[in-house]
């Protein structure tokens, strides 16, 4: 059976599994430590490394972050220190977990594993997945494939960033009703839709679960608009798929 561990690195939880990478489905419990605050490159390199140790894992790990990756060196840290700007987080993570890593945008790993195995399995022109959670994570897929690190998160609605206005926790920090935070999700996705032409539309972070609160709510889009089916697990699956061959 082929199969990794992935860690997904958020901005209030680190979580991490092994995964079957034929089916996408966990092959244990979920483990979660709260992200390091501050969340400097040593100390969230530490917990990462727990995560490992607490698994006994010996074999590849993918691991997601919450900013821009090239090369394996982190370009923005949105929702992370701002030291993180610049380090090696492939060399960084690595060193702290003595395994082979490899590293990749969060929101572009949950979109990995939706195209595999949840909600854009099959679906071919362009399709946009949106994770809605401590900000706005966004992945672009055209015909399957991605076009990696965009952060459609961080375009500015009324002068602000999306991610400011229409994230899940903007909706709870401001004790939003869900008809109030749908109308703004509306119109990030309307303006989403006249950048892209997206075809398909898939909502996904911990919100996803309970889509039945919004999705009905939201209007005047083309595009079709689904809940991503894996939820929470997204990121440690399209984590654990970029993993390095063992």
């Amino acid at each position: 059976m082929a199969q990794a561990l992935g860690i997904d690195i958020g901005g209030t939880g680190i979580k991490a599994a092994p995964v079957d990478l034929e089916t996408g489905k966990l092959l244990a419990e979920r483990v979660k430590l709260d992200t390091p605050h501050p969340s400097l490159p040593e100390a969230v390199a530490a917990t990462v490394a727990k995560l490992v140790a607490d698994f006994q894992w010996t074999g590849p790990a993918g691991i997601t972050f919450p900013g821009v990756i090239v090369n394996g060196v982190v370009m923005t840290a949105a929702n992370v220190d701002k030291h993180w700007i610049g380090t090696d987080a492939f060399g960084v993570l690595g060193n702290a977990t003595g395994v082979p890593v490899a590293v990749i945008n969060d929101a572009d790993a949950a979109g990995l594993a939706e195209m595999k195995f949840g909600a854009g399995a099959g679906e071919k022109g362009t399709v946009l997945l949106l994770t809605l959670g401590t900000g706005i994570g966004s992945a672009l897929f055209i015909d399957g494939i991605l076009v990696p690190n965009t952060e459609f998160g961080h375009i500015e609605i009324r002068g602000k960033v999306a991610e400011k206005r229409a994230s899940e926790t903007v909706r709870e920090e401001q004790d939003l009703s869900w008809g109030k935070w749908a109308g703004r999700v509306d119109e990030y996705l309307e303006h989403m839709e006249q950048l892209l032409s997206p075809r398909l539309i898939i909502i996904g972070g911990g919100v996803s679960r309970r889509s039945d609160k919004f999705l009905p709510l939201l209007t005047g889009l083309r595009a079709r608009v689904v809940a991503a089916t894996m939820h929470n697990d997204a990121g440690i699956v399209g984590a654990a798929m970029i993993a390095p061959a063992s």
